[in-house]
């Protein structure tokens, strides 16, 4: 059985690898237009949102795969924010590499240092058994649009776009 499954890993990373190049063939180099869309629709799933009980109106993206950082960097450039109205802030458990992830992070971003606001820090709790250790746990890091009440509302526009555009395809 080991040595079945020896050879079998080889053989399915290989065709992982060739359907993920396969896929990204398929998009290509996004427009501005479809950045838009992309952007919003990740804002949408993984930013903060307004609360009927909490009015917010303010761009807080929160995520710990910097892929989907830099997605959302590029969108921000898409709407024609300024970088310098970003802010940063880490988000990590105590007992792991803060340093390393605030240097990981800054480096990621290509921000100023005085763009990334205190790191917050998580308590350990002993009795946890956490998964997310290790040299490749990073924390999560929060992006804040400054004075972002405007785009806020454009991502609403955009998402509303793009849900009742799918909404319309499956009444066809």
């Amino acid at each position: 059985m080991r040595r079945y499954w020896a050879a079998e890993r080889s053989v399915r990373a290989v065709q992982r690898e060739t359907a993920r190049a396969t896929a990204a063939a398929e998009i290509g180099a996004l427009t501005q237009r479809e950045l838009l869309i992309a952007g919003a629709v990740a804002y949408w799933c993984e930013g903060a949102k307004n609360k009927p009980y909490y009015r917010h109106d303010r761009v807080t993206f929160t995520n710990s795969d910097p892929a989907l950082i830099m997605l959302f960097l590029r969108f921000l450039d898409a709407a024609g924010v300024d970088r310098n109205m970003i802010t940063y802030r880490v988000y990590i458990h105590e007992t792991a590499d803060v340093a390393g992830a605030e240097r990981f992070w800054l480096k990621e971003t290509g921000a100023d240092s005085t763009q990334f606001r205190r790191t917050a820090l998580k308590r350990h709790h002993p009795q946890t058994v956490r998964k997310n250790v290790g040299a490749d746990y990073r924390g999560c890091l929060r992006v804040d649009v400054r004075q972002s009440m405007d785009l806020y509302r454009r991502i609403e526009g955009w998402t509303r776009a793009v849900t009742n555009g799918a909404d319309d395809a499956l009444d066809r």
